[in-house]
C-alpha cells in the first residue's frame, strides 16, 4: 500500500499565470522612463501618497470606514482613524522604500523584457546587493508567513529580483540547492465540469504527497509578485530564467525543480507551470 503524508495549505502567495512561451526570445527594450515620484510625507492623514505607477496610492479613508487592507503594502488599518491612517502612511513609505531599486554598476542582469529585467544576486555579492535582497526577502516572508522557515544552505542560495521599468522590485524568487523532492499525489475521484471549477477546488483543499523521494536539483524556497503586478506572467518568467541560470551549462526540467510548501495559489501556479498536478515539493519534513 502507498504511504502518503498530508499537509494543509497556508495563505495566498500569487495568482496563477497563463503558460506562454516568452523566454526563448525575450524582448529587450530600453525605454526612456522617468524615476518614480517620491512619496510626499504628510502630517495630515487625509493627504494622498502616490508612487509613479498604478494602484500604489494611499487613500486616507474619507470614503471608507472600518477595516481596510492596502492593496499595495498589505497593511490592515482602520479607516477614518487618524492614528491608524498615520501608521499606515508610515508603513507604506517604508514598504515602498524597501522595494525601490537604485541599482549598482556590476549588477548581474540575467534577462530583459519589455516591462523590466531580472537581476540575480549571489551570496558573495557586495554588501549593498545582499542588503537589498534581504530587505525584499523580509517583505516576502511577511506576506507569505515564512518567518520561521530558514534556508537550508544560505551560501548556495540564489535570489532573483524582477525590476520594473520604474525601478521597483515587483517580483522575487529565492532558490536553493537540494538533493530530493516528493511528488504531489493527485486527488482520487476528482471529477469537475470546468477548468475554473477545478482551479477553485485545487485552491481550497489540502494536498498530499508521496513519502518516496525523487532526485531534484533546485528548490524554489519563495516566489512572490507584488499585488498590483500579478497576472502579468512575472512569476512564470522568473522560473523560466531560474531553469536556465541556476546550474551553469544546464537547462533544468520541471522534474528537477521542487516547490517549498506551496500555498493554495502557489499550488495552482506550480500545477499550471509544470503542466501536471504531480509536481515536486520539499522542505516540509526536514531540510534537504
Amino acid at each position: 500500500s502507498t504511504v502518503v503524508t498530508y499537509f494543509l495549505l497556508l495563505g495566498p502567495i500569487y495568482r496563477s499565470h497563463a503558460v506562454v512561451d516568452e523566454l526563448i526570445s525575450p524582448f529587450v527594450s530600453n525605454p526612456s522612463v522617468k524615476s518614480p515620484q517620491s512619496l510626499q510625507k504628510s502630517k495630515k492623514a487625509k493627504e494622498i501618497c502616490r508612487s509613479s505607477w498604478d494602484q500604489m496610492i494611499i487613500d486616507a479613508g474619507q470614503k471608507h470606514f472600518g477595516a481596510v487592507v492596502c492593496k499595495s503594502c498589505g497593511m490592515i488599518y482602520t479607516a477614518a482613524s487618524p492614528e491608524d491612517e498615520a501608521q499606515h502612511i508610515q508603513h507604506h513609505e517604508r514598504f515602498l522604500e524597501a522595494l525601490r531599486y537604485v541599482g549598482w554598476k556590476k549588477e548581474r542582469v540575467v534577462a530583459e523584457f519589455w516591462d523590466g529585467k531580472i537581476v540575480l544576486i549571489l551570496p558573495d555579492d557586495p554588501k549593498y546587493a545582499i542588503k537589498k535582497a534581504e530587505d525584499v526577502r523580509e517583505i516576502v516572508d511577511n506576506e507569505l508567513g515564512f518567518k520561521q522557515v530558514s534556508l537550508s544552505c544560505p551560501s548556495k542560495t540564489k535570489i532573483y529580483l524582477f525590476i520594473s521599468n520604474e525601478k521597483m522590485v515587483v517580483g522575487c524568487l529565492v532558490a536553493e540547492s537540494i538533493k530530493q523532492g516528493f511528488q504531489v499525489l493527485a486527488e482520487p475521484g476528482a471529477s469537475v465540469s470546468s477548468e475554473q471549477e477545478q482551479d477553485k477546488l485545487q485552491h481550497q483543499r489540502a494536498w498530499r504527497c508521496s513519502t518516496q523521494p525523487q532526485p531534484a536539483i533546485c528548490g524554489i524556497s519563495r516566489i512572490w509578485v507584488l499585488g498590483p503586478r500579478r497576472g502579468k506572467g512575472i512569476a512564470r518568467r522568473m522560473v523560466d530564467v531560474l531553469r536556465i541560470t541556476f546550474m551553469y551549462g544546464s537547462y533544468l526540467s520541471t522534474q528537477e525543480i521542487a516547490f517549498s510548501d506551496p500555498t493554495p495559489d502557489g499550488k495552482l501556479f506550480a500545477t499550471k507551470y509544470c503542466q501536471t498536478p504531480s509536481f515536486l515539493v520539499y522542505n516540509f519534513l526536514s531540510n534537504n
